[in-house]
């Protein structure tokens, strides 16, 4: 496979800056995904490493190789796209075989069928590999749009929210599957969502992105425990970290204009009166929504808690997280 490498990268649509001054090495057979909201420049990262549109500034090198002029043909890389594109009028079977038909590859028949009816079973469509293309539902029309990456070994796949619109069973099917065909595989992948699970699940590092700037990149854990902005600590962490004002808790450093406190930095049994409002069981956790000093916070607990609304759970903070005005972290 392959690293890919962007240096300076922007792009302007008229007055919009969709990417500011990109710099970032996504490491050969690694999994990047990229995480920000909508217009945070995930998709137009994708397209410029495809080659579907062309930066105005900056280079963008693939093994080595610098982009430049190429068309997405000439790159060697898979995209799978959120919508579905698939040749309507023909079978799973066609589409799937598509790619492996080009002159470029040459693939032998028999391959062909092999590598078609693995991907089938993977991604658990080989029951209708003989439907029209129009015959299938949404999810099983983007199952197909994903095994036609799958079925190629180009130097890097490219996936835009590839499991958005599948069922929640399958979506977990498909990210264990997923990381699993790229770790065997030793593929470079570079995959956008907002879904944090995915991320954190998938991934071997995140890109944060903010209104086209790239903002923090490192391993999913990293930029979990060791958050750049607030901006940052909210792309991670199920429930989302708590930001409270500093002075809240005793103890904040010079310069820090809020706290941040996710569910494992608030110690229960000690310190300061907070009162339950809200508990959920989920199962193998329990979610405490507190109000404390005005303030809402969500914490969790033990499964088996016995809490019940209107208690009072004293707690403190541990180890927490410091922002100034900007949302930068304060050391």
């Amino acid at each position: 496979m392959a690293e890919v490498s962007l240096s300076g990268v922007t792009k302007r649509f008229g007055a919009d800056v969709a990417l500011d001054n990109v710099t970032m090495t996504i490491p050969d057979g690694s999994f990047v995904v990229l995480l920000g909201p909508t217009g945070a420049g995930k998709t137009t990262t994708l397209r410029m490493v495809s080659g579907l549109d062309v930066p105005d500034a900056g280079h963008i090198m693939i093994d080595g190789r610098d982009m430049t002029g190429l068309t997405p043909a000439q790159r060697d890389v898979a995209m799978v796209f959120q919508q579905y594109s698939l040749y309507p009028h023909m079978t799973v079977r066609e589409n799937l075989e598509f790619p492996l038909k080009s002159p470029i590859l040459k693939t032998p028949q028999d391959q062909i069928r092999r590598k078609v009816d693995e991907i089938a079973d993977i991604l658990q469509i080989r029951h209708k590999l003989d439907n029209k293309a129009t015959e299938l539902s949404g999810g099983e029309m983007q199952r197909v749009s994903i095994g036609r990456a799958l079925v190629r070994k180009p130097s890097v796949y490219l996936m835009d929210e590839p499991l958005s619109s599948l069922d929640a069973k399958l979506r977990a099917d498909l990210r264990v599957e997923l990381k699993s065909i790229q770790a065997d595989s030793g593929a470079t992948l570079l995959y956008v969502t907002h879904d944090q699970i995915e991320a954190m699940t998938m991934a071997t590092h995140v890109g944060v992105l903010d209104h086209g700037r790239l903002v923090q990149f490192g391993s999913p854990r990293e930029i979990y425990e060791d958050p750049v902005s607030i901006y940052a600590a909210s792309r991670l962490g199920q429930p989302r970290i708590n930001v409270l004002p500093a002075d809240v808790f005793a103890g904040a450093p010079s310069g820090a204009v809020n706290i941040g406190l996710r569910p494992e930095q608030i110690i229960q049994g000690e310190g300061e009166d907070s009162f339950v409002q809200r508990v959920e069981h989920l199962g193998d956790q329990t979610r405490l929504h507190l109000t404390f000093k005005s303030h809402d916070l969500i914490t969790v607990t033990d499964a088996h808690t016995e809490l019940k609304n209107g208690d009072i759970v004293k707690i403190r903070p541990s180890k927490p997280f410091y922002f100034g005005a900007d949302g930068a972290r304060v050391a």
